[in-house]
């Protein structure tokens, strides 16, 4: 489950960036509640988040390319200034009032221009700090620092923002950023592990951004979990803004019912990332088992008549989206080449930054006019049919495995049905007294004794026994002779191992 921790950069990171998602989380939740406190409007909180999230889609590709061509650590160290700058920016706002809800916009707009960039130069970093058998446990337990995280940012900040408003939050997120940047002077680059580069003869058109779309266009299984990603994070994962809207109406919870969603959301992603820090590999069918349930589990979620048994249900859906997220920027790494990775982490990045600019908006214009129930039932039923689709899509572009399953599963050849019966039959009936007799043997024992009485059998083919029904076939009445014993008692001692007797067998009054 630890196994990235093996490695000392990883675990100098890991630290650092705890720290550094306590703060965020708290920065995500201050602002939230600022502008629903100033507006009452989950539309307007809609969208704060698509500001931050709408650079993306113009500069995260830029992000890519730079990625895959310049050194990381002295842009992540601007990136990280820059971020402490913009945060200490919202608590000013937040204590001053100076700028009011524009101001905030704008720094949430310029944020995402810097998360922009920022994003895929950190996701190539991370993936250097161990080697490519634990990148897939280190994206697990990256998941698992930024739920543990989350839970510890979202509990601090419901406190801290109910107590004496969001601008503390704003200000423990600027010095957050002091610890990253001490992490990447700690870490030591000559043990980082870099894959192969591009080709130094590699034209420039060949490490730009149409390159990197050409290659992702020719990774269709990859596309198809980028946009089943898009679907379930657009419609599936902005809870930041179903969750307020069922605590501000339905629930009637509040900023403290808020808070206590969050966290218990954040508690779901503890142990979604736990569970996929499990297993060995992620491939598709955890994708898509996941998406499912979390799919099925949001439709309940707006049926839930009260906070405890809405948290109750967000809780296996919150695990249930850490497993997508972490599954699928896996398999986008690990399906890919080492020198397009900056670029389709950028896609990945643009993917989630466009679900949360599309299904935030959305959610909240569909929670203030239709209700947020119906829209937690509307949104998790598309999203399922969506899964199931996705499903197809992928069976079909892998060699159509699943299908082959079930094929071989439902359609069983009639000549197995009674080798099946003799089996059960041989079960019942025989009891050897070894273990080697245990096998097969004492099936083909059995369907070399029984014979019909009269007719062929054709050869090779043994004749299986019918089911007893208390009372013998026509002619196949059960007699005791002197001729016949020595036989059955030497097909018994094959069937138990007993001692073969040595009596010949003399003429059956029967034969003949």
């Amino acid at each position: 489950m630890f196994a990235a921790l093996r490695h000392r950069n990883y675990r100098i990171w890991a630290a650092a960036g705890f720290v550094s998602v306590v703060g965020t989380w708290m920065q995500v939740l201050g602002v939230n509640w600022y502008v629903l406190a100033e507006t009452g409007s989950a539309t307007s909180m809609g969208f704060t988040v698509l500001l931050q999230a709408l650079p993306t889609l113009l500069l995260s590709v830029w992000g890519g390319a730079l990625a895959d061509r310049l050194r990381a650590k002295p842009l992540l160290i601007v990136a990280q200034a820059l971020h402490a700058a913009l945060a200490a920016g919202l608590a000013l706002v937040a204590v001053t009032g100076v700028g009011g809800l524009p101001a905030i916009y704008a720094i949430s707009l310029v944020t995402g221009a810097v998360s922009a960039i920022e994003g895929p130069v950190m996701g190539r970093w991370c993936s250097t700090l161990v080697d490519r058998e634990s990148l897939g446990n280190a994206l697990a337990l990256g998941s698992l620092t930024n739920s543990a995280g989350r839970i510890l940012g979202m509990s601090a900040g419901a406190v801290l923002v109910a107590a004496v408003g969001p601008a503390l939050l704003f200000a423990v997120n600027a010095a957050s950023f002091v610890a990253v940047v001490v992490a990447l002077f700690a870490v030591r680059e000559r043990e980082l592990h870099a894959g192969e580069p591009a080709p130094a003869d590699a034209e420039p058109a060949d490490r730009g951004i149409v390159a990197g779309f050409r290659y992702l266009l020719r990774q269709p299984v990859v596309l198809v979990a980028l946009a089943l990603s898009f679907v379930l994070g657009s419609l599936g994962r902005n809870y930041q803004v179903t969750m307020a809207a069922m605590s501000d109406g339905p629930l009637g919870g509040g900023a403290s019912g808020y808070g206590f969603l969050s966290t218990v959301f954040a508690v779901g992603t503890v142990l979604g990332a736990l569970v996929a820090a499990r297993r060995r590999e992620l491939g598709y069918g955890i994708l898509l088992a996941a998406g499912l349930l979390a799919s099925v589990l949001q439709i309940v979620a707006g049926l839930a008549p009260g906070t405890l048994s809405f948290a109750a249900v967000i809780l296996p859906v919150a695990a249930a989206a850490v497993v997508i997220d972490t599954t699928v920027g896996a398999r986008a790494q690990l399906d890919t080449d080492y020198a397009m990775r900056g670029r389709v982490l950028a896609a990945l990045a643009v993917t989630g930054s466009v679900s949360a600019a599309v299904g935030a908006p959305l959610l909240g214009w569909l929670s203030e006019h239709a209700g947020p129930r119906e829209t937690l039932v509307l949104a998790g039923t598309v999203t399922a049919i969506a899964t199931v689709v996705a499903g197809i899509g992928l069976d079909r572009l892998r060699g159509r495995p699943l299908r082959r399953r079930v094929a071989l599963a439902l359609a069983v050849p009639a000549v197995r049905r009674p080798v099946r019966r003799v089996a059960s039959t041989a079960a019942r009936v025989v009891r050897p007294a070894s273990s080697a007799v245990r096998s097969v043997r004492p099936v083909r024992a059995v369907a070399r004794i029984v014979r019909p009485a009269g007719g062929d059998v054709p050869a090779g083919r043994p004749v299986l026994p019918r089911p007893a029904t208390g009372r013998p076939r026509a002619g196949r009445e059960a007699h005791e002779c002197a001729a016949c014993a020595p036989r059955r008692a030497r097909r018994r001692s094959r069937l138990t191992g007993a001692a073969r007797p040595l009596d010949q067998p003399a003429e059956c009054p029967r034969s003949g």
